[in-house]
Parts: C-alpha cells; structure tokens; sequence
C-alpha cells in the first residue's frame, strides 16, 4: 500500500498488491508468488487411507463395515474375545511359574498353605497349589556356613578365670540340619547362632585360666563351645548343626603383649630345666634300681650257699683291688723268696720321666 498527496493535500491511499495485480496468484508482472493463495493447478485431493488405518478402525467399530476382517482371510475377533484370550495366558503363566519348583540336589523346600506347615519337598521336579494358596521356601542344607568373630577385625576382649584379659579371635562352621525348623522357628538364624556362639565361649574362658586359654587349654575350650552352643540351638529348635568351632588367635591385650611374651618364655626355659632334672633323676632312680637287684640276686645266691658266695665275693674284691697295683707274691714258709729286683727297677724307671743330654759341643769328641 502506497501513500500521495494530491491537489488538496489529502492522501490518497493505493491498493495495489504486494504480490502483483492480480494479488500475486499467478506471479504475474514478475513480482513474487503469494504463498497463501491457491496454486494454479488447484489444491491436491484427499489421500486415501492406508492398510493400517482400515484395520484399526475396524477393531474400533468391533468388526462390523461390510463383513471386513484380518487380512489373509482371517475373520476379525472381537474386543471381548481378546481380552478373554489374554486373561487365559497371564493365568496359564501364573500357575506354570508358581505351581511347577524345580529343586535341586543340595536343597529341600519347605511348602506353606496359607501361612502353615504344608511338607517338605524333596530334589526334583515338584508341583504344589499356585500361590497365593502355597508359597515355597529352598533352603540349602548342605552348605557350610562360617561365622567369624569378631565381625570386621578388632579386639575381643574376653575375661578370664584368674582375672586377666585374653584377646580371643574365632570361627564357628554349621550347616541346616531340619528344614521345617530352620524356617519356623528362627526368625533371624545367622544372628542367633552368632548369640548362641559368643555366649558359649564367654562362659569356657571364664572357666580357664589365663595361661590355658592362650596355651594347651585352646583344645579343650573349642569343644566346650561347640557342645554348648549346640545345646542352646537345640532348646531353640534352630533345626541348625554346629560342625565346629576354631581359636585363631588367643593373645594378651595388645599393651602388655610384650610382657606375656617375655613371660612365656621363662616358662618354657621352666620346663626346660624340669625336663631335664627329671630326666637326671630317672637315670639314677634306674641305677640305683640295677644295683639293688643285682644285691638281691647275691643274696638269694648268698642265702642257698653262704661259704661258697662269701669266699667268691672275697675273690672277686681282691681281684679287683690287686689288679690295679704293683705286687709281690710270697710263698708258703720255708721257702726262699724270690725278689725281681731288676724288675722293680724296670718298673720304676718306666714311671720317671726321662731327661734328654744335651749335645756336647767343643773340643770335646
């Protein structure tokens, strides 16, 4: 739109199109097409709607329109038969997954209906009601389980019978012995037989002194555990079985580890020494035992004969005396005695020591 003043100084106000003479339908006068005008070959017509359409909206009028139907030749269902036929599937799946357990060798299942004890199920392939009527519980009865004390590190300072502190480290090993009870009557069993194990051992420490809960006495102490804490499981009826218990460590409190060491190892220099003096004394105990029955087989000799074992006694002494010293033998009276003189004298210069000369040296030859 264009704006001009004329004789009387009124505007005058142009009409004329932007787009051309003719509002810019054709493009003519070589000015721009108008974009909202209707093109020259007239509006494109309604496309046509596609398979897809057509089935949909069959499904929605519930299969009416001519006797249409699925297209291979198929007729189409109803709304209602579809529903019917998901309902039957979700059921079929909901009876298959809940009603058909699979159970595998290292396990047992314990059955529920509705909240009570329904039996045992052995391995297998097993089929109970579908739930919510039946609910099935596996449980692993051949798994040993270990717990460890304390959880997670640190210190477990246990009080002994003689008042010391002993900083004890242990496991305990168990397994499900009955199933219906493992499922029943514990509501949480890995915290019970963790309660039913440090009890037990609480009570054997105290029991024991100090140099018997860190020494010889761990033995003892494990089965003490192991027997008591299967006894409280049993009044529990855990349905639980105790296969053992381990010390891993038994030591004084960390700050007076040193001085127990130290003890320690007195006590085995102690034994040492013990050891041997007992050993010095079983060596003269046996001597002595030898020399008293050596005296009573002479005497029983001795009690049959009395001369004939005193003269052999007296015998034997002399010749063990004699035997050690220089001897000269005289005869009966009447005799001459004969004196070896150069034998004496042989004798006596064997025993001295001999003196070397020294080499002459000078004129002397």
């Amino acid at each position: 739109m264009t704006t001009s003043r004329g004789w009387f100084g009124r505007p005058i106000i142009s009409t004329a199109s932007p787009w051309g003479g003719d509002g810019g339908n054709s493009g003519g006068n070589g000015g721009p097409r108008n974009p909202w005008a209707v093109p020259p070959g007239g509006r494109k017509g309604v496309q046509k709607p596609t398979a897809l359409d057509e089935f949909l909206a069959k499904a929605r009028r519930g299969g009416g329109g001519g006797g249409g139907g699925i297209p291979g030749g198929l007729p189409n269902p109803a709304p209602r038969t579809l529903w019917t036929i998901g309902a039957l599937v979700l059921v079929g799946l909901w009876i298959l997954f809940t009603s058909v357990h699979n159970i595998a060798p290292q396990q047992r299942a314990v059955v529920t209906n509705f909240g009570s004890y329904g039996g045992t199920l052995e391995p297998g392939l097993r089929f109970t009601a579908p739930a919510p009527f039946a609910s099935v519980e596996k449980v692993d009865v051949s798994a040993i389980r270990e717990e460890n004390f304390p959880e997670g590190g640190g210190a477990n300072l246990m009080l002994t019978r003689d008042q010391n502190l002993v900083d004890l480290a242990y496991s305990v090993r168990w397994n499900i012995r009955n199933p219906e009870d493992y499922v029943f009557q514990l509501a949480d069993p890995t915290a019970t037989v963790r309660a039913a194990s440090e009890s037990a051992m609480r009570e054997a420490v105290a029991n024991v002194g100090l140099d018997q809960a860190i020494g010889p006495g761990r033995t003892a102490v494990e089965a003490q555990v192991q027997s008591r804490t299967q006894q409280i499981l049993d009044e529990y009826n855990s349905g639980i079985q105790i296969q053992g218990v381990a010390i891993k460590q038994a030591d004084p409190p960390e700050q007076v580890n040193e001085a127990f060491k130290d003890v320690t190892a007195a006590q085995q220099d102690a034994s040492t020494v013990r050891n041997q003096a007992q050993a010095y004394a079983q060596q003269k105990l046996a001597l002595a035992q030898g020399e008293a029955a050596s005296f009573n087989a002479f005497y029983e000799q001795y009690r049959l004969a009395p001369e004939v074992t005193r003269r052999r006694m007296y015998y034997e002494t002399m010749e063990d005396v004699l035997s050690k010293t220089d001897k000269t033998i005289v005869e009966a009276p009447g005799v001459t005695p004969y004196l070896p003189l150069d034998r004496q004298q042989q004798g006596r210069r064997l025993t001295e020591p001999q003196v070397q000369n020294a080499p002459q040296t000078g004129a002397a030859r």
